[in-house]
Order: structure tokens, then sequence, then C-alpha cells
């Protein structure tokens, strides 16, 4: 069955980015010349994805607005002659069908799948997390949807994370069946290293069954008093198989203010307006600054031992 619906969760608080998502969704905030969340619906779209349900909440109305129709700011610009960048503002409202639905209380990621459920029905569908962004975003979707095709269920992406970073993740138990492909027979939500199956950790992209929705219904409060996705997922291990994907390259946190940093100059990098001008710019000072800050950190050790 062809994958033509996501969900894209926006509805959090944002709170590792405070103060500025006080009064700024995060999914808004820019990655090179796009916010966030314009970069997970591209990368649905490019895998053929013809509705987007995302999940908003109050305070977020500048998601709906930024991908509705700006006549007016395309009629200054049309007036200026900027007919490409009107052009572009008016591709904005045109990338594909997008609904939005409020998830009422943030009660967790398994809560925020299932507001999505009214409208998603009896489909397949991915779920995006944008927060997370891929160094090779067109290659780990469509992995997933060729497993999925080829072996039915629900499929996870995954990577193997250090001993450092298990506590931060759903960790599964699998065996694997293929190149880059597991099947999933257990799984853990934010374990400690003791009790951590594998280091093979789930990231945030999800090929997901309408099964999960009944599955979710019978989960109860779990870790952060949230309803887990993953203890969904666990519950529908013993009706369905699932799968994983391990996909390659890097993987950016862009929740997180060093994650949004790092993606953006990843991003930036790869920009044919941007990246010449950024790599000018650290070629020229980086250099000086990591000396200065190794300068300085010389200074501290000598006061600390003299």
């Amino acid at each position: 069955m062809k994958v033509k619906k996501a969900v894209i969760p926006a509805a959090g608080w944002g709170t590792r980015f405070l103060p500025v998502t006080k009064s700024q969704p995060k999914e808004m905030l820019p990655l090179g010349n796009k916010p966030v969340i314009q970069h997970s619906i591209e990368e649905a779209v490019a895998c053929g994805v013809e509705l987007v349900v995302v999940v908003t909440s109050a305070g977020k109305s500048s998601i709906e607005n930024y991908f509705d129709r700006s006549l007016e700011l395309e009629n200054v610009l049309l007036k200026k002659g900027d007919v490409e960048m009107a052009a572009s503002l008016r591709g904005l409202s045109e990338l594909v069908d997008i609904v939005f639905v409020r998830q009422k209380e943030q009660l967790g990621l398994g809560h925020a799948v299932l507001t999505a459920s009214k409208v998603i029905g009896e489909e397949p569908f991915l779920l995006i997390l944008p927060d997370d962004l891929f160094e090779r975003p067109a290659s780990v979707l469509p992995q997933m949807i060729e497993i999925y095709q080829e072996f039915g269920g629900s499929v996870l992406s995954i990577k193997q994370v250090g001993d450092d970073e298990v506590s931060r993740y759903g960790i599964i138990a699998s065996r694997q069946i293929a190149p880059k492909t597991h099947k999933v027979y257990d799984m853990v939500e934010k374990p400690s290293l003791a009790n951590a199956p594998s280091h093979l950790a789930i990231m945030g992209r999800y090929l997901l069954t309408p099964e999960i929705f009944r599955k979710l219904n019978e989960v109860t409060r779990g870790v952060n008093g949230e309803y887990q996705l993953t203890d969904g997922l666990k519950k529908l291990l013993d009706t369905q198989s699932v799968y994983a994907c391990e996909f390659d390259g890097a993987r950016y946190d862009a929740g997180t203010p060093l994650g949004w940093l790092e993606a953006s100059i990843s991003i930036a990098m790869k920009d044919p307006d941007l990246g010449p001008g950024l790599r000018q710019f650290l070629y020229h000072n980086l250099a000086g600054m990591m000396g200065a800050d190794l300068r300085q950190e010389t200074v501290l050790s000598s006061a600390k031992t003299g």
C-alpha cells in the first residue's frame, strides 16, 4: 500500500530554547533560509506524501500563516520586480496539502500521534519529528518505505549511539535480517546503560501502520507522566511485526541550541549561496578563535597549578 500521509508533531513547549520560544515556535527557527519544519515537510513530499498533518498547539499560528499565501507581500515583491521571490513565497502554499490539528494538552508523543488519528484513518503513515535532521535526508525515508513494502509492518529509523547517549532514547532489542535492516522484538524508553538491550537508538523517523492508534489507546502514562509512543510500539509487537532501518550519515538534534547550530552550519555549508561565504569566514576566523581559546586554557591551567 502506498504511503500517502505524514504526521509532524509541532505542539511542544520548546523549553530547551527558552526564552526565544516564549513567543516563537521552535519549529519556525531558521535552518539556512528555511524554518525547521519546512525541511521536514519537503522531506515528506520528496517521498510522495500527498497530505501532511501538523499537530500544533496554542501559540503556533505562525506555522499556519507561513504555509498560507500572502497576496499583499507577493504584490509588494512583484512591484519591486522581485518575481523570483514572489514565486518562491507562492510555492510555499503549493508544496503539499497540509492539515493542522490542535493537541490541547502536551501529553507526550504518543498522545500527539493519537491526535492525528481521525485525519490519517486506516492508512500507513510517516511520522517525522522536526527536531531530528539527517545529513542524508534523501535516503532515510525511502529506505524505510522499501522495508515496509518488502516485509510489511511498521518501520523505525535507528542508529548506534554511545554509552553516554543511551538514556536519552528509546532503545531496541533486535535481530538483523538484511543489510541495515533489523526485526525488532523489544524496546525500552530511555533506559539506564545497565538496562539497555543494545546501543541501537530510535531516531525521529517512523513508518507506522494504523494499528498503532488502537495500541496507543491502551497505554497509560509512562516516563515523565506522558503517553509514550514507545509503549504503544511495544504493544504493537504482540500482534504485528516491527522492523528497523539503520541509516547512514550524521543526525542532528535541532531541538537543542548546540544541535541547532551544528545543523545550521551543516546545511549552510552545502547551500550554493551561503556555503562559499561561510567557508571563507570559517577559514579566516576559526584558527584565530581556537588559538585564543587554547591560550586562555593555558593561562587558566597555569594559574591553577601555580
